[in-house]
Protein backbone atom coordinates (compact mmCIF):
# COMPACT_ATOMS: atom_id res chain seq x y z
CA UNK A 1 0.00 0.00 0.00
CA UNK A 2 2.81 2.52 0.76
CA UNK A 3 4.65 1.40 -2.69
CA UNK A 4 1.31 2.20 -3.94
CA UNK A 5 0.90 5.68 -2.79
CA UNK A 6 4.39 6.62 -3.20
CA UNK A 7 3.67 5.85 -6.69
CA UNK A 8 1.12 8.00 -6.64
CA UNK A 9 2.51 11.06 -5.56
CA UNK A 10 6.06 10.91 -7.91
CA UNK A 11 2.78 10.30 -10.66
CA UNK A 12 1.18 13.71 -9.25
CA UNK A 13 4.36 15.63 -9.10
CA UNK A 14 5.93 14.81 -12.48
CA UNK A 15 1.87 15.57 -13.98
CA UNK A 16 1.84 19.05 -12.02
CA UNK A 17 5.41 19.26 -13.65
CA UNK A 18 4.26 18.85 -17.45
CA UNK A 19 1.41 20.98 -16.84
CA UNK A 20 2.83 23.70 -15.83
CA UNK A 21 5.19 23.96 -18.84
CA UNK A 22 1.89 23.39 -21.24
CA UNK A 23 -0.45 25.21 -19.99
CA UNK A 24 -0.79 28.93 -20.28
CA UNK A 25 -0.97 31.68 -17.51
CA UNK A 26 -2.42 34.41 -17.58
CA UNK A 27 -1.88 38.20 -15.81
CA UNK A 28 -4.76 39.73 -13.71
CA UNK A 29 -4.60 41.94 -16.79
CA UNK A 30 -4.98 39.73 -19.43
CA UNK A 31 -7.69 37.84 -17.44
CA UNK A 32 -9.35 41.29 -16.96
CA UNK A 33 -9.26 41.82 -20.64
CA UNK A 34 -10.62 38.76 -21.57
CA UNK A 35 -13.79 39.36 -19.58
CA UNK A 36 -14.09 41.90 -20.53
CA UNK A 37 -14.06 41.22 -24.72
CA UNK A 38 -16.29 38.16 -23.99
CA UNK A 39 -18.97 40.21 -22.06
CA UNK A 40 -18.93 43.05 -25.16
CA UNK A 41 -18.88 40.41 -27.76
CA UNK A 42 -21.86 38.24 -26.18
CA UNK A 43 -23.52 41.14 -25.19
CA UNK A 44 -23.68 42.89 -28.97
CA UNK A 45 -24.45 39.70 -30.19
CA UNK A 46 -27.51 39.52 -27.74
CA UNK A 47 -28.46 43.21 -28.16
CA UNK A 48 -28.59 43.18 -31.97
CA UNK A 49 -30.81 39.72 -32.03
CA UNK A 50 -33.33 41.59 -29.99
CA UNK A 51 -33.61 44.67 -32.04
CA UNK A 52 -33.60 42.61 -35.04
CA UNK A 53 -36.03 39.66 -35.88
CA UNK A 54 -33.12 37.47 -36.52
CA UNK A 55 -31.13 35.48 -33.49
CA UNK A 56 -27.18 36.07 -34.05
CA UNK A 57 -26.81 34.41 -30.42
CA UNK A 58 -25.90 30.61 -30.57
CA UNK A 59 -23.89 28.96 -27.97
CA UNK A 60 -20.81 28.17 -31.00
CA UNK A 61 -20.27 31.64 -30.51
CA UNK A 62 -19.20 31.32 -26.51
CA UNK A 63 -16.82 29.24 -27.50
CA UNK A 64 -15.63 31.28 -30.74
CA UNK A 65 -15.12 33.90 -27.92
CA UNK A 66 -13.08 32.22 -25.74
CA UNK A 67 -10.93 31.87 -28.49
CA UNK A 68 -10.63 35.44 -29.59
CA UNK A 69 -10.43 36.99 -26.54
CA UNK A 70 -8.77 34.05 -24.08
CA UNK A 71 -6.33 32.86 -26.44
CA UNK A 72 -6.15 35.96 -29.59
CA UNK A 73 -2.98 34.66 -31.02
CA UNK A 74 -3.59 31.22 -30.99
CA UNK A 75 -3.78 30.57 -34.85
CA UNK A 76 -7.37 28.84 -34.32
CA UNK A 77 -8.10 32.11 -33.51
CA UNK A 78 -7.39 34.15 -36.38
CA UNK A 79 -10.21 35.61 -38.74
CA UNK A 80 -9.45 32.48 -41.81
CA UNK A 81 -10.65 29.65 -38.99
CA UNK A 82 -13.09 31.49 -36.94
CA UNK A 83 -15.09 32.48 -40.71
CA UNK A 84 -14.26 29.70 -42.96
CA UNK A 85 -14.03 27.00 -40.10
CA UNK A 86 -17.90 28.43 -38.72
CA UNK A 87 -18.56 28.50 -42.37
CA UNK A 88 -17.49 24.86 -43.28
CA UNK A 89 -19.40 23.99 -40.00
CA UNK A 90 -22.99 24.86 -40.87
CA UNK A 91 -22.76 23.80 -44.74
CA UNK A 92 -21.66 20.75 -43.09
CA UNK A 93 -25.23 20.75 -40.80
CA UNK A 94 -27.44 21.53 -43.95
CA UNK A 95 -25.67 19.30 -45.99
CA UNK A 96 -26.36 16.10 -43.21
CA UNK A 97 -29.94 17.80 -42.24
CA UNK A 98 -30.84 17.56 -45.85
CA UNK A 99 -29.26 14.48 -47.31
CA UNK A 100 -29.99 12.56 -43.83
CA UNK A 101 -31.99 13.93 -41.34
CA UNK A 102 -31.06 14.80 -37.89
CA UNK A 103 -30.60 11.50 -36.52
CA UNK A 104 -27.66 10.60 -34.36
CA UNK A 105 -25.55 9.43 -37.09
CA UNK A 106 -26.12 12.94 -38.94
CA UNK A 107 -24.96 14.55 -36.31
CA UNK A 108 -21.54 12.77 -36.07
CA UNK A 109 -20.92 12.76 -39.58
CA UNK A 110 -21.96 16.75 -39.86
CA UNK A 111 -19.55 17.48 -36.65
CA UNK A 112 -16.62 14.98 -38.63
CA UNK A 113 -17.17 16.56 -41.84
CA UNK A 114 -16.62 19.62 -40.40
CA UNK A 115 -13.30 18.69 -38.57
CA UNK A 116 -11.93 17.15 -41.81
CA UNK A 117 -12.88 20.51 -43.96
CA UNK A 118 -11.53 22.67 -41.38
CA UNK A 119 -8.39 20.20 -41.86
CA UNK A 120 -8.54 20.26 -45.49
CA UNK A 121 -8.60 23.78 -45.90
CA UNK A 122 -6.61 24.82 -43.30
CA UNK A 123 -9.40 26.86 -41.34
CA UNK A 124 -10.22 24.50 -38.66
CA UNK A 125 -11.68 26.23 -35.53
CA UNK A 126 -13.19 24.04 -32.63
CA UNK A 127 -16.46 25.57 -32.37
CA UNK A 128 -17.38 24.80 -35.83
CA UNK A 129 -17.73 21.29 -34.87
CA UNK A 130 -20.42 22.79 -32.13
CA UNK A 131 -21.95 24.76 -35.05
CA UNK A 132 -22.22 21.60 -36.99
CA UNK A 133 -23.72 19.54 -34.31
CA UNK A 134 -25.96 22.71 -33.72
CA UNK A 135 -27.55 22.88 -36.68
CA UNK A 136 -28.04 19.44 -37.42
CA UNK A 137 -29.88 19.32 -33.59
CA UNK A 138 -32.28 22.57 -34.66
CA UNK A 139 -33.10 20.72 -38.40
CA UNK A 140 -31.14 23.86 -39.70
CA UNK A 141 -32.24 25.20 -43.15
CA UNK A 142 -29.92 26.94 -45.77
CA UNK A 143 -30.39 29.85 -44.15
CA UNK A 144 -28.72 28.77 -40.91
CA UNK A 145 -25.33 29.09 -42.96
CA UNK A 146 -25.85 33.22 -43.02
CA UNK A 147 -27.74 33.91 -40.13
CA UNK A 148 -26.67 33.43 -37.59
CA UNK A 149 -23.17 31.51 -39.04
CA UNK A 150 -21.52 33.83 -41.28
CA UNK A 151 -23.17 37.26 -40.38
CA UNK A 152 -22.89 36.52 -36.33
CA UNK A 153 -18.58 35.13 -37.25
CA UNK A 154 -18.32 38.55 -39.03
CA UNK A 155 -20.19 40.27 -35.84
CA UNK A 156 -17.43 38.60 -33.32
CA UNK A 157 -14.63 39.57 -35.90
CA UNK A 158 -15.64 42.91 -35.74
CA UNK A 159 -15.87 43.56 -32.30
CA UNK A 160 -12.11 41.55 -31.95
CA UNK A 161 -10.35 43.19 -34.21
CA UNK A 162 -11.62 46.50 -32.29
CA UNK A 163 -11.18 45.43 -29.17
CA UNK A 164 -7.48 44.51 -29.41
CA UNK A 165 -6.41 47.09 -31.92
CA UNK A 166 -7.88 49.69 -29.61
CA UNK A 167 -5.72 48.68 -26.70
CA UNK A 168 -1.63 49.31 -26.55
CA UNK A 169 -0.63 45.62 -26.92
CA UNK A 170 2.88 44.02 -28.41
CA UNK A 171 0.90 41.86 -30.72
CA UNK A 172 -2.13 43.47 -32.73
CA UNK A 173 -5.19 41.29 -33.62
CA UNK A 174 -5.18 39.55 -35.84
CA UNK A 175 -1.92 37.84 -36.57
CA UNK A 176 -3.08 37.40 -40.34
CA UNK A 177 -6.27 37.59 -41.77
CA UNK A 178 -5.79 34.61 -44.61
Amino acid sequence: MKRLLSSLIRFRQKELVKSRSTQPSFTRWQTFRSFIGGLIAISCLGILSSLSTYSLLIAPFGASTVLLFGAPNSPLAQPRNLIFGNLLGAISAVLCVFFLGSSPLASGIAVGLAIALGQAFRCLHPPAGAVALLGVLLKASPIFILIPVLFGSFILLGIAFGFHNFQKREQSYPLHWL
